[in-house]
């Protein structure tokens, strides 16, 4: 998958106006199966696996001991064997999840397998990917809700069909052989163009900060708990996962920093790592940055002091030694209507 393939900021108003195709092939996909899936990711991620339907699927957290995120995934329960388990995790984290998961699965009746290889991972994102796709789908996609997920076929291919995505548009995934990939790839292009057209990493980066969502590396790393990440609605307690202890004492105590948006009018684009300056003294560093075209300025998530300031509140983003002008304001930027 490209950074672009016709210029960032096109690609990413075409998604917002349109639909946009991107190659996920890149992101890691586990197969928990067995009479202990259930059990086993319990332990594993941050959500209530027990709550999750047949059908449905969950984004939760990987966390360590100190409760600082490995990852975020989605735990995707299978519409027909409901024992069974998917679960889809970040690209440069897969080598790492799978050795964890694998490590914490002992002694658990299920077998984790890793299908990443074997299976294609293809996205339509934008308001008109229903139309595009549903004459090209089996399944009946009015019927598809949110973070929902089937089997069916795609494009005359077995596949499974999830509307989910991570540019804050309606959207679907599809995971099918990766043999036939290419095909389908093409297939999708020639029946949604120009309508539907091809979108790189650039512009799903642009799209998920403007929709709020979390980047590993970014919002999210081993140093960073979900409180501090705003990423609580995905924590329940009382479930037993790993790191559950030292996140119940971040819940109790609250989180020592805060996520939160910044827009600014400077031509400057504050990028990951620029400090965070109140009143002459620092209060946090940038997580993420860029233009927005959607707010045509330019945006960040920023890690700040919690209580140190609220939205609203003037601050300055600092670049060697220059303090550039923002505005704190809450996530997301952008939420479709």
């Amino acid at each position: 998958m490209p950074v672009q393939y016709r210029g960032i900021l096109d690609e990413a108003r075409h998604v917002r106006a349109a639909c946009g195709l991107f190659d996920l092939c890149h992101m890691g996909r586990f197969a928990v199966r067995g009479p202990g899936a259930e059990a086993c990711l319990q332990r594993l991620v941050t959500n209530d696996v027990t709550k999750i339907k047949p059908g449905v699927i969950r984004y939760a957290l990987l966390t360590q001991e100190d409760g600082g995120v490995l990852d975020d995934v989605l735990v995707y329960r299978d519409p027909e064997v409901t024992s069974d388990f998917f679960v889809v995790v970040n690209a440069g984290n897969r080598d790492r999840d799978l050795a964890w998961m694998a490590r914490h699965a002992e002694g658990f009746d299920c077998e984790l397998t890793d299908r990443s290889d074997e299976l294609a991972m293809i996205a339509l994102q934008g308001p008109l990917s229903a139309a595009i796709l549903d004459d090209l789908v089996s399944i009946d996609l009015a019927k598809l809700g949110y973070y929902k997920w089937a089997h069916g076929k795609a494009c005359g291919v077995e596949a499974s069909i999830s509307r989910t995505g991570y540019t804050g548009e309606d959207g679907f995934e599809l995971y099918f052989d990766a043999k036939e990939a290419v095909r389908v790839w093409r297939a999708l292009l020639d029946h949604g163009a120009p309508k539907l057209q091809p979108i790189g990493l650039g512009a799903r980066d642009t799209l998920r900060l403007e929709a709020g969502m979390a980047l590993y590396g970014h919002e999210l790393d081993e140093a960073t708990n979900p409180y501090e990440a705003g990423l609580a609605w995905a924590v329940k307690l009382g479930t037993g996962f790993i790191g559950e202890d030292a996140l119940r004492r971040v819940h109790d105590e609250g989180p020592a920093r805060t996520l939160i948006g910044l827009e600014t009018e400077s031509k400057r684009v504050p990028r990951q790592g620029y400090e965070i300056v109140r009143d002459g003294r620092v209060i946090g560093q940038v997580a993420s940055g860029t233009f927005s075209p959607v707010l045509d300025r330019n945006i960040a998530t920023v890690f700040i002091e919690t209580g140190s300031a609220h939205d609203g509140d003037d601050v300055a983003f600092r670049i060697r030694d220059k303090d550039e002008p923002a505005t704190l304001r809450p996530l997301p930027f952008y939420k479709r209507s």
